[in-house]
């Protein structure tokens, strides 16, 4: 949680955080909202489903995070750009943030956020990578109530403990509806948490996400509103009904930071006012308790503190499992644990302190939450991935237990610790602690409220007893019954044990307080009438009753009741309390045996008569009685152990003179010789067992070591998978855009009808289209196979070295071939360019010119008669003239045949000639219309065409082109010698 300017005390986030305000002025670069989007496998087809519906003028910033490989250029940008009109760019190191823009964490990074602008650092190749979790945390820091951070499709628990963080500093949490997502690890994992706000399918959340910022920038805009006085104020009656449903009196706590943490919900609910929310909540009983968890945040985390850990175990937790604490067990309070990491935390160091001493003590560790959901999953122990970053990889092998993508703490951790709803300013406190522990949590309670707590946690502590408290913390008027352990860590040890009785309604006022208050200063007296009551117990015990030992479940000596020295010895060697060593002669054997029966039956033994020479001085006869003395727990129960002297005859019975010493005798042989076989058998076995352990020992060694290569190969297997996931995914968007080119490029293919072959550098047939199968003989199955394996219909005998020619030197070629039957093509060869300044093949194309051909063919046989010929269309416009007529318009002034050239209308002009002959011209005007309409199937008229110099004589001759588009051929033939000839005729 975010620092509180507001606050008395400034807090570090801890269990039961609650909300603080946004960022002061001047904090931040870019002061609108910023939505995190936290994505894995599967991501891609979410965020595309996000983006499409969302607005580009929002006015949020928005940042996507994924897991990406860093051997691989991500195509996202890309990808993302043809979903949203907003800018897509890659983060860069240092890059400020603007709203209505998409910044993209780049591959093979961590990306954090900090004063407006965006931070990159490398991945560590070491341990699981979990970058959602670190932007969400940087983000809740930055942006305070500004922050959102939505959760989509992805393997694994990424982004759970830094949702936790984000909802701590009061931002807006939402996560993909899991049966809408691909893979639902993450969304389910953040769900599990208790905090997220909204769940919904992609789409869904974008709007949701707009309505929110809009709604925010709304509220913000509108004056407040005050809250009324008196009876009717709303903010007295949501409290009033957090306490009668929740049973938690809120009122107790800080004002300013509870009232934030209630606009927050109506902020995510869009209620305008606290009258509306108070009618909120009196018809949604489910609101009540999302908002009771909404202020109390478990924001913690395994060995927070690590110097403060590190202190514990040196001063308080070596002192309690040591010699400097000669206790048989440890028992240890941590009040508001939340989710449990501080339990266990505890419970971690005082193993490996047992393990290092050498000695391993009954530890028992209360932790408590006035939250049950919390409680459950403390009780549970199953923790995300993330804590690799908060733990080291020896601690998470020996005390934890991976499955899948979590952490379970093992039962050898787990039997030491007992999990309790407790309410510390309500239910009576727990007593005869070791060490309390209540770390930032006082903070988050008012004055009175802190002094209560602090009472209570004075009371649970033993005499010597330990209290830690947060960095924030302090003991207040309580610090005259402390002495000072470290004031930087908050351990402070206690001196002055708080009197009794302890009123837990009131807190007791302390000394100083009851001297300014005039409260006169009174000893208690039952602590004299207690010494005296003691006193006479013992005196009783010690005259009627025998004596007796008070042993452990271990066989350890715990106390001594009256004078039982006649029965125990001091042997030699190491000191011990074990009662095998301390029972002279054979007492030992009977009262272990007595107390091993008694446990196992649960009820009071006796033995028989037994005479004893303790120091070989005189003998005692007496009679052991060993019996059961229950405990709190299975293994707190102890055992009494009484010396009773021997009873004499029953009433009514002589008593026979029987040789004790010989029976004893005969019975003590006998069970030494069943007790040597015993030992000789068992010394077989602890040999046999020695060895056994020793190899599994080894096995256990390897097997460990395999099993760490394996959790590790996991670890990378998994982070790899999710990464070729992302992977994949962008590469079959990719995959589907060229399946698209390439079906556009097939159909434009076909639809030209031009045949294309394409070679690689080879020469090998790499694609080719349907029409080039006219030419070369290839079929679908050919590709692949060199082109020289084809044979073509090409009179082309240079082909194959100017294929290799286009290939090798990227000389283009292009030149007009014949088929065998006859079709003329125009052949272009080109290089094949793949990406610039790289051959990778070449492309043959062949464009049909036969129709050309024939044209030009055409053309060569009408030049070569000596007619004048001119081809017309139906409009009567000149197509086509051969070269008879161009020779004769250009030596008759049509320089360029301007006025008689192809584009001319024939029937507009004269026919060639010099003079007019208007009645020729006209009959030649209405010859050839009437040929061009179909009328007459020919016409022919002679007409004169003299020139200054010598008289000419044409005969004109018309007929109609055989073809669908119409048309008229005209011819002039020059008849003047004829006519010439037959002038005498005429």
């Amino acid at each position: 949680m975010a620092q509180d300017p507001n606050d008395d005390l400034q807090p570090d986030p801890e269990p039961h955080a609650l909300a603080s305000l946004p960022p002061g002025p001047g904090t931040s670069g870019f002061d609108g909202y910023v939505v995190a989007l936290g994505a894995s496998a599967g991501g891609l087809d979410a965020l595309e489903r996000f983006f499409d519906p969302l607005p580009s003028d929002s006015g949020a910033a928005f940042v996507v995070i994924q897991h990406l490989s860093p051997d691989h250029k991500s195509m996202m940008d890309n990808l993302l750009a043809r979903h949203t009109a907003m800018p897509v760019l890659m983060a860069e190191n240092g890059m400020a943030i603007v709203a209505d823009h998409v910044y993209l964490i780049p591959p093979g990074k961590t990306m954090t956020i900090a004063a407006g602008k965006l931070g990159l650092v490398p991945k560590s190749p070491h341990g699981p990578s979990l970058p959602i979790d670190v932007f969400f945390t940087s983000l809740a820091r930055e942006a305070g109530c500004r922050a959102v951070g939505a959760v989509l499709s992805g393997t694994g628990s990424d982004g759970t403990r830094g949702a936790v963080a984000l909802n701590a500093a009061g931002g807006f949490l939402l996560a993909q509806a899991p049966e809408t997502a691909k893979f639902d690890g993450m969304p389910r994992s953040v769900i599990a948490t208790g905090l997220v706000d909204e769940v919904m399918p992609p789409e869904a959340l974008a709007l949701r996400i707009v309505g929110h910022v809009h709604n925010r920038a709304d509220s913000q805009a509108r004056p407040a509103k005050p809250a009324a006085v008196g009876g009717g104020n709303p903010l007295e009656g949501i409290l009033h009904g957090l306490k009668k449903e929740v049973g938690i009196d809120f009122g107790e706590y800080k004002p300013a930071t509870v009232q934030r943490r209630i606009e927050r919900r109506m902020q995510v609910r869009n209620v305008g006012d606290l009258e509306g929310y108070l009618r909120l909540l009196e018809s949604d009983r489910g609101e009540i308790h999302t908002l009771k968890r909404d202020i109390l945040i478990p924001v913690t985390r395994f060995f927070r503190d690590p110097e403060t850990f590190h202190l514990v175990q040196q001063v308080v937790v070596a002192f309690l499992a040591g010699s400097g604490r000669a206790r048989s067990s440890i028992r240890v309070w941590v009040a508001g644990c939340a989710t449990g990491e501080e339990a266990y935390t505890l419970a971690i160091l005082f193993a490996e302190t047992f393990d290092a001493l050498r000695h391993w003590p009954q530890l028992k560790i209360f932790a408590t939450d006035v939250e049950q959901q919390y409680i459950d999953i403390a009780g549970a122990g199953v923790y995300a991935e993330a804590i690799a970053h908060e733990l080291p990889p020896e601690r998470l092998e020996r005390f934890f237990t991976r499955k899948g993508n979590q952490f379970v703490v093992k039962a050898e951790l787990r039997q030491h610790i007992v999990f309790a709803r407790h309410n510390l300013l309500a239910d009576p406190p727990f007593t005869r602690m070791d060490l309390v522990t209540c770390r930032n949590t006082l903070i988050y309670f008012d004055l009175p409220a802190q002094e209560k707590a602090l009472l209570r946690l004075q009371y649970a502590l033993a005499e010597d007893g330990h209290l830690l408290l947060g960095s924030s913390e302090s003991l207040g008027g309580r610090q005259r019954d402390f002495t000072v352990a470290s004031a930087k860590h908050k351990l402070f040890r206690l001196a002055r044990p708080l009197a009794l009785p302890l009123d837990l309604r009131h807190p007791v006022p302390s000394a100083e307080a009851r001297r300014k208050a005039g409260f006169p200063r009174r000893e208690p007296s039952w602590n004299s009438e207690a010494g005296l009551i003691e006193s006479a117990r013992a005196e009783l015990l010690r005259q009627y009753a025998p004596p007796a030992l008070l042993v452990s479940a271990g066989r350890e000596l715990v106390h001594v009741y009256g004078d039982a020295h006649r029965y125990l010895q001091i042997p030699q060697g190491q000191a011990s309390l074990d009662i095998s060593k301390l029972l002279v002669d054979k007492l030992a054997p009977v009262g272990l045996a007595l107390i091993h029966k008694a446990a196992k039956e649960n009820r009071s033994l006796r033995s028989e008569v037994l005479s004893v020479r303790p120091g070989g001085g005189q003998e005692i006869r007496v009679r052991l009685v060993a019996t059961p003395i229950p405990g709190e727990f299975e293994q707190d129960r102890h055992f009494l152990l009484a010396f009773e002297p021997p009873c004499g005859p029953e009433p009514g019975r002589p008593e026979q003179a029987v040789d004790i010493a010989a029976i004893s005798n005969e019975r003590i042989l006998h069970l030494e010789r069943e007790l040597a076989a015993i030992r000789d058998s068992l010394q077989a076995t602890i040999e046999e067992l020695e060895t056994a352990n020793e190899e599994l020992q080894a096995t256990n060694e390897e097997l460990m070591a395999s099993n760490e290569e394996l959790q590790s190969t996991n670890e990378e297997l998994q982070s790899v998978n999710e990464e070729l996931y992302t992977v994949n995914s962008e590469n079959q968007e990719k995959i589907d855009i060229l399946h698209r080119l390439n079906a556009d490029l097939d159909n434009m293919m076909r639809a030209a009808l031009i045949p294309t072959v394409f070679v690689d550098t080879g020469l090998r047939l790499t694609r080719f289209t349907p029409e080039a199968g006219t030419i070369f003989r290839v079929r679908d199955g050919d590709l692949g196979r060199p082109i020289d394996d084809f044979a073509h219909s090409m009179d082309y005998p240079e082909f194959a070295a100017d294929l290799r020619r286009a290939v090798d030197a990227a000389l283009p070629t292009q030149r007009e071939v014949r088929t065998h039957d006859g079709r003329w093509y125009l052949l272009r060869l080109l290089p094949y360019l793949d990406r610039p300044r790289n051959i990778g093949g070449a492309v043959l194309t062949l464009f049909e010119i036969t129709t050309l051909k024939d044209a030009q063919r055409l053309q060569a046989i009408l030049d070569s008669l000596p007619e004048y010929i001119a081809v017309l269309d139906s409009a009567g416009n000149i197509t086509l003239v051969n070269k008879a007529w161009r020779d004769f318009a250009e030596t008759n002034g049509d320089h360029g045949l301007v006025r008689t050239g192809p584009g001319s209308h024939y029937l507009g002009v004269r026919p060639p000639g010099p003079g007019p002959d208007a009645h020729a011209a006209r009959a030649a005007r209405v010859g050839i219309e009437r040929v061009l309409a179909g009328e007459i199937r020919h016409f022919s008229l002679r007409y004169p065409c003299h020139s200054p110099s010598e008289r000419r004589w044409f005969l004109m001759y018309a007929a109609p082109v055989g073809h669908p588009g119409g048309g008229a051929v005209v011819s002039h033939i020059n008849i003047t010698a004829w006519m010439e000839e037959h002038a005498d005729e005429r």
